[in-house]
């Protein structure tokens, strides 16, 4: 076992502790023990760092694996370590809780230049990190649709109406076949699977937790601008309006009735000053 020194190091600027050195080492590009280090038996302590600090690299690379599989089976385990080593370097973690770990890799994806031979790979990535997302939110109880189908009878006041969305619902809109691509890895015979996506056909996905399992499903373009916009606190009638903007074909009763199924809606509040 070993100890840092317990005096202060000097960087331009600001005093810099033990503690930080020893982190900045473990992550830095290039190996190196920090100073200050010393074996219980008087050895050479740099072996001894060098196989803590990669069991540490290897730990935070395994954390992201178990977050993103999908997105490693994209490129292959040997590119996804490489390029989860060169992340992990860049971007320690900022909590002792690797849950969420990892939540920037998908905007580290877009300007990976290797990576651009793989064009859906960054949406891919959010998609999974919206699935971890998912797992990890807060409970909430839905309305019960008796309630819901109530107060959408109220024509007047509906437009005016906010409609707040379970904690765990996430929605996505891609260029690409995400919802597709993570089906299709999640069959028996994933390259038989694989062989009829289409990446490069744009799809939208809905992420909710029903129960302690988390559903990843299509849905039309103009649904997820729907609900992004009730998401965001958009007024019910404008959400609508902007959906249409986008999606002539935008069927507003099949995306409340998946809403609804799926016990995603959880509050819907009338303004006072709606009409009545």
């Amino acid at each position: 076992m070993w100890r840092a020194s317990r005096r202060k190091l000097l960087v331009p600027g600001m005093r810099v502790s033990d503690q930080q050195v020893f982190a900045g080492a473990l992550l830095a590009t290039e190996p190196g023990c920090p100073p200050g280090l010393t074996a219980w038996n008087g050895s050479d302590p740099g072996r001894r760092f060098a196989i803590y600090r990669n069991n540490v690299m290897v730990s935070l690379i395994d954390a992201l694996a178990d977050t993103y599989p999908v997105t490693q089976e994209l490129v292959g385990e040997e590119f996804f370590r490489a390029m989860a080593r060169l992340f992990v370097q860049a971007n320690p973690p900022r909590s002792r809780v690797l849950a969420f770990y990892g939540d920037g890799l998908a905007d580290f994806i877009e300007a990976f230049t290797p990576a651009a031979a793989v064009p859906c790979l960054a949406d891919v990535a959010r998609l999974e990190m919206l699935r971890v997302s998912a797992y990890h939110a807060a409970d909430a109880v839905p309305l019960v649709p008796v309630e819901i189908v109530h107060l959408l009878g109220d024509a007047a006041a509906l437009p005016s109406a906010r409609i707040a969305l379970h904690p765990s619902l996430g929605v996505l809109r891609s260029r690409h076949a995400v919802v597709s691509l993570w089906a299709a890895h999640q069959a028996a015979d994933a390259a038989r699977a694989l062989s009829s996506v289409d990446p490069d056909a744009a799809e939208a996905a809905l992420v909710l937790r029903a129960g302690l399992d988390v559903e990843i499903s299509r849905i039309a373009d103009g649904a997820a601008v729907f609900i992004t916009g009730l998401q965001q606190g958009v007024a019910f009638g404008h959400a609508a309006e902007q959906a249409l903007a986008t999606d002539a074909a935008f069927d507003l009763a099949a995306t409340l009735g998946l809403l609804i199924r799926g016990g995603a809606i959880t509050t819907m509040t009338i303004p006072r000053s709606a009409p009545s």
